[in-house]
């Protein structure tokens, strides 16, 4: 199993024309120095790496964020969009957790987890009753997760533009588009929607090889509430009776989930509030 797969698939966002819009959210913090504070200012001042730069501090001041999240993964080549529901939980350095919900008339369940304490990243689908543990010693982060942490350099990884198509993103935002330096199976463009006051994302698209994608949109966000550090451990004898797959002894890409871009939440940013 990749890492990055799973990630990625997971992690960095999908677009649905069906998904209900969400407005933005903004926090209230300083403008990073010589900031652009409108749509115009954002077309015609701010430059890709600037814009860039802006967003890396922005998360480098950071600390934790609770917020739900809507994902809808859109397969190219079926024509077909799948969109779930959940809420999301980061903490400096590398924790994250999170659940996809389940609604059943007026109970709510979690399908499914994505936990990482920093060492280990689980994922648990309790439908199948089956947890997949992988090693993340062993198997960095990507810049694309790392940077929500203030680690790594998007920069470095991706070739940055600032995109005027219009097709993600308000009049009110700015839209990069990064693009892999080295090509990537996994992804061929990933999209961060920027709110031009103070460079948070408040989406973020991620396109893989075979034009599938995957958009994320955060809503209702938390940056003040303290997290119980037991939301990112797992104990696997809490599942007894789940099938417990060590990633890092399956082959490359013949892990349980490969192929499938709605198994994980991408790395999408988190857009902060006001």
């Amino acid at each position: 199993m990749n890492l990055i797969g799973i990630l990625t698939r997971a992690f960095l966002g999908v677009t649905s024309p069906a998904q209900p819009a969400q407005p933005a959210i903004v926090v209230a913090v300083s403008t990073p120095a010589g900031a652009a504070t409108g749509s115009a200012a954002a077309s015609t001042e701010v430059t890709a790496a600037t814009a860039v730069d802006n967003v890396q501090k922005f998360y480098a001041s950071i600390n934790q964020v609770t917020a739900l999240f809507r994902q809808a993964v859109t397969y190219d080549t079926f024509g077909s969009t799948k969109t779930s529901d959940g809420k999301m939980w980061i903490q400096k350095p590398g924790k994250m957790r999170w659940d996809y919900y389940d609604k059943k008339k007026t109970k709510v369940e979690v399908k499914k987890s994505f936990i990482s304490n920093g060492a280990y990243l689980y994922m648990v689908e309790h439908d199948n009753k089956q947890v997949v543990k992988k090693n993340l010693q062993q198997d960095l982060m990507p810049v694309a997760v790392s940077f929500l942490y203030g680690k790594g350099d998007l920069k470095t990884e991706f070739n940055a533009e600032i995109d005027k198509s219009g097709k993600y993103g308000s009049k009110e935002e700015l839209v990069l588009k990064l693009t892999p330096k080295k090509p990537s199976a996994q992804y061929k463009n990933l999209y961060l929607v920027v709110a031009v006051t103070d460079f948070h994302v408040t989406q973020s698209i991620i396109i893989d090889s075979s034009n599938n994608v995957n958009h994320f949109r955060f809503y209702a966000p938390d940056f003040k509430a303290s997290v119980d550090a037991k939301s990112f451990e797992f104990d696997e004898k809490s599942v007894k009776n789940y099938r417990i797959v060590d990633a890092d002894q399956q082959k490359e890409g013949a892990g349980p989930g490969t192929g499938e871009p709605q198994l994980m939440p991408s790395p999408a940013p988190v857009a902060p509030k006001k």
